[in-house]
């Protein structure tokens, strides 16, 4: 079996009986068929070039996410995701953002920054707080369990929940975070209605997709301090621009879209790969196989 991989070091440590690695880099494809393809870290046109190669059975996307790959794969090939590379990272990122939230250390660090000494006394925690996870899967399953010592109680919706049953959960939430894929169903799903919904002071965690939320009625609501705030790893637009308003949002706490990264991840990833060649050599099926049609 001939496979595509990343040209990283990681993976050229990778060996599995049987199997014959070709790396990939945006200045170097290697010639010939491959039998699958170990998907990571490639441009939008290197993807498009790797996903039409010639011989293709099977993608491994080493992302929990697949709408940068499903609709693009030609018929007939097998597409995996690997969201357990991923999640309890994100998971993790989500409660600290939570927690810094909670205890003001954003602003704390603006004042740092200028050398101001100025407690406050707005501080808060989690005990008690009324969480909503919307997107209640691995990741969400996962961020209960760490939410749980910090007494919050949490409720999980999905795309399948009632209407009804959603917006009252919305309604009582203290945070609602949002671990949801960008669908054309769920994109703008944060609007200013559903804002509104919320009650005053409520904070809101995106770890999914950028373009769930109305940009321009998030900014909104902040201005209005119907939100409380907002952490926020992914952005529309993304990457965020140079001066755009939400920047210069006191409460809010925005990262470059790293909720799943850690020090060790393409080492981590590499491992991953080695194990799912591992299962596809044995003949056994490797877990993450995305149904077809599936879009996330």
């Amino acid at each position: 079996m001939r496979v595509l991989v990343p040209d990283l070091k990681e993976f050229h440590e990778v060996q599995v009986e049987g199997v014959e690695l070709a790396f990939y880099s945006a200045g170097h494809v290697p010639e010939g068929k491959a039998d699958g393809l170990v998907l990571w870290l490639a441009t939008s046109q290197l993807r498009g070039e790797l996903l039409n190669w010639p011989g293709l059975n099977w993608v491994l996307t080493l992302t929990a996410g697949i709408d940068h790959v499903a609709g693009a794969l030609p018929p007939g090939v097998t597409l995996y995701n690997a969201h357990r590379l991923h999640d309890r990272a994100v998971a993790v990122h989500t409660a600290a953002g939570m927690l810094a939230a909670a205890r003001g250390l954003h602003r704390f660090r603006d004042q740092q920054r200028e050398g101001r000494w100025e407690p406050r006394r707005d501080l808060g925690t989690l005990d008690g707080a009324q969480v909503v996870i919307w997107g209640y899967g691995h990741i969400g399953k996962i961020l209960e369990d760490l939410l749980r010592p910090f007494g919050a109680r949490v409720t999980g919706i999905r795309s399948r929940t009632p209407d009804a049953e959603r917006d009252a959960a919305l309604a009582e939430a203290d945070w609602v975070v949002l671990l949801l894929p960008s669908t054309p169903e769920t994109k703008g799903i944060v609007n200013a209605e559903v804002l509104a919904r919320l009650k005053p002071g409520a904070w809101l965690s995106n770890q999914g997709r950028g373009n769930l939320i109305d940009t321009g009625a998030l900014l909104a609501a902040l201005d209005s301090g119907h939100l409380g705030g907002a952490v926020l790893d992914v952005t529309d637009p993304e990457p965020l621009p140079e001066g755009h308003p939400l920047w210069h949002q006191p409460d809010v706490v925005i990262t470059p879209h790293v909720a799943s990264t850690t020090r060790d991840l393409v080492e981590r990833g590499a491992e991953y790969t080695r194990k799912f060649l591992e299962e596809m050599q044995a003949g056994r099926e490797p877990e993450g196989r995305v149904a077809a049609g599936q879009r996330y």
